[in-house]
């Protein structure tokens, strides 16, 4: 069916269409659908707690046996910093005003935790055949005793010199993250937002510069982009956007009435949500804030001031201060189910290629 079957025969799915792993928007039953349609299945583990990554996992492995990735953070935990929260603070100090809250000196904790030793162990427990990172990878160590599981290894680039470095330090697969793509920057050896790469550009500089399968993601959401991303030299595509229309995601019921309305030119990069890079839909926030901004607290923690506006807000149902993750191709999405949309980019891809390949 497919031509190039380097993904397919590597991870042993059917079609290499890797579901993205959405922190805080997918969870098991998106996994599962995915893998019943052939494709990869993917459980972001960022915002989880160990117990309920375990929760989670084990629901999928009682509904399927097909391969399965689970997907980490690792950045570094931020040290605290009174100041510089207080600072983002009393920028935000309008809106709580507007709202008649109070403006507290709030603790910057986060629910989005880096990999470390319980997280090995949870990967050690269940042995998912794929085990992807997001902003590098952790240390040699760790990626030593994976390998040892017989876990794939799996990054994200945004350029071609981090495309270098995950191969170079361990990566079997490297997924080239274009500028179009929605949610967080993979970005981890700059922090430059002006000079990221867009998906067609980027994809076949990291195919040349590697020897590993690439794997394209940003702005594809049908099988003219999957049929685009094959003819640069990926081995496969990673989407997002389009599971957010599906029944299983967990978005609210506000960001997918702005995904349904969303355009090509209504997102922007913007730090405001969290303290790190994100592709969004616009709203108030960003508009008068930023989208880029030197005020919000580092990463992950400027989401906690962010709260008590969002929580009011959207009690009014609007989404000014909430995240509204989003890639560019998002008017071209419909709603559906994973399984269904998995069997659909599949069929349009292949009709596609069929079509070239008899002229």
């Amino acid at each position: 069916m497919w031509l190039d079957k380097r993904i397919t025969n590597l991870f042993n799915i059917q079609n290499p269409i890797i579901q993205a792993p959405m922190a805080g928007a997918s969870g098991a039953a998106m996994a599962i659908a995915t893998s019943k349609a052939g494709g990869l299945g993917s459980l972001p583990c960022a915002m989880l707690s160990i117990e309920k990554m375990h929760t989670e996992m084990s629901i999928i492995r009682q509904e399927t046996k097909a391969p399965m990735n689970v997907n980490f953070f690792v950045h570094d935990k931020p040290l605290i910093n009174l100041e510089r929260d207080q600072i983002w603070l009393n920028h935000l100090s309008k809106y709580y005003s507007e709202f008649n809250l109070q403006v507290d000196n709030q603790n910057s904790n986060s629910s989005r935790e880096p990999f470390n030793e319980a997280a090995f162990g949870f990967v050690e427990s269940f042995r998912p055949e794929v085990v992807s990172f997001h902003f590098g990878l952790p240390k040699s160590s760790y990626l030593d005793r994976l390998k040892k599981l017989g876990c794939k290894i799996m990054s994200s680039a945004t350029t071609v010199e981090e495309a270098c470095w995950l191969e170079k330090n361990g990566c079997d697969v490297i997924i080239a993250q274009g500028f179009e793509a929605g949610g967080h920057r993979a970005m981890f050896l700059t922090n430059d937002i002006n000079t990221q790469v867009g998906t067609m550009a980027l994809l076949p500089q990291v195919v040349d510069a590697v020897s590993v399968p690439v794997i394209a993601a940003g702005g594809i959401a049908d099988g003219r982009g999957i049929l685009a991303a094959f003819a640069l030299g990926a081995a496969g595509v990673q989407i997002g956007t389009p599971y957010l229309f599906t029944k299983e995601a967990l978005i609210s019921e506000i960001h997918l009435s702005r995904l349904k309305t969303s355009k090509d030119n209504n997102t922007a990069i913007t730090n405001l949500f969290t303290g790190r890079p994100a592709r969004g839909i616009i709203n108030r926030l960003m508009k008068e804030v930023g989208p880029m901004s030197e005020f919000p607290s580092e990463f992950p923690t400027a989401g906690k001031a962010l709260g008590p506006l969002k929580n009011k807000a959207e009690a009014q149902g609007n989404s000014d201060f909430s995240q509204l993750w989003s890639g560019q191709s998002a008017s071209l999405c419909k709603e559906t189910d994973a399984e269904a949309l998995t069997n659909c980019l599949a069929i349009d891809a292949l009709q596609r290629f069929k079509m070239i390949t008899s002229n």
